[in-house]
């Protein structure tokens, strides 16, 4: 089935500092295969104001947001839900006639993760990083029942704000910590100037028990890849990116695709 736009398409879109594609690819193969009247578009902009007053001008239905705009969106929506309220961070604008209520389905996606998986609150983590997506994994596991941990952040003010704000404690590095679930949420081993490196040492992979690298482009980032070849468990980044997608997907259409077509999609989206 070809793509077919017409006067009665709805529009979704995301804004983010750096557009990526996994989101355009994503959604639209959904589209196409459900047969529904959408189509997807990334942006960029240079005017937060007056790009979330297009949304809601023009009638576009939703939108993904991404850093740096995932805070400094929050006083141009409507309404937030528990999700984006809990942290204090949007990723996700649904428009209905006009009412723009924010969530945050990388939270959502994160609870997911951690029921699914099996993980235990009286777990010891390490989670390394500071910023927006570092706050919704914080968070998650913090609502989850989490009580013990470090956040590990070269940005001192930032890491303890956050640490303080989830209840655990701070450090600047690894350096003697000792965690069974090990979670990497800075740009370490992603496509870039940081690929070939680790978030964690291997000694520290070596104690854990689980490791989480939320990192998704490449899917196996070097984290990743030494977990496996130590017979660790690792949930993977393209776990978190396809499930938010997923979630954002329902929020705009309304209609949930089977496991299926979600696998098809997001081998569509990540190739």
């Amino acid at each position: 089935m070809s793509l077919s736009i017409n006067r009665d398409t709805r529009l979704c879109m995301s804004l983010s500092g750096r557009p990526g594609n996994f989101g355009t690819r994503f959604q639209n193969f959904l589209y196409q295969a459900m047969g529904l009247n959408y189509v997807y578009k990334a942006f960029t902009t240079r005017d937060l104001p007056a790009a979330i007053g297009g949304i809601r001008a023009l009638g576009i239905r939703g939108c993904a947001v991404s850093m740096p705009f995932k805070e400094a969106c929050i006083p141009l929506v409507d309404t937030l839900d528990a999700s984006a309220e809990a942290i204090a961070s949007v990723n996700t604008i649904v428009n209905d006639e006009g009412h723009l209520r924010a969530y945050n389905t990388d939270y959502i996606a994160i609870r997911k993760l951690i029921d699914s998986h099996g993980l235990k609150p009286e777990t010891k983590l390490a989670l390394r990083g500071s910023g927006g997506m570092a706050k919704a994994v914080a968070c998650a596991f913090r609502d989850a029942g989490f009580k013990w941990g470090h956040i590990v952040a070269r940005n001192e003010a930032a890491g303890r704000k956050l640490a303080q704000t989830c209840g655990f404690s701070w450090a600047a590095d690894t350096s003697g910590l000792d965690a069974a679930l090990l979670i990497n949420v800075t740009p370490i081993g992603m496509e870039g100037p940081e690929a070939d490196q680790l978030a964690f040492d291997r000694v520290d992979v070596e104690r854990a028990t689980v490791v989480f690298d939320v990192v998704a482009l490449p899917p196996e980032t070097p984290l990743i890849r030494l977990a496996r070849s130590l017979g660790k468990p690792v949930i993977t980044g393209a776990e978190v990116i396809v499930l938010q997608a997923v979630e954002q997907f329902v929020l705009y259409t309304g209609v949930r695709p089977d496991g299926a077509l979600i696998a098809e999609a997001a081998a569509h989206a990540l190739s």
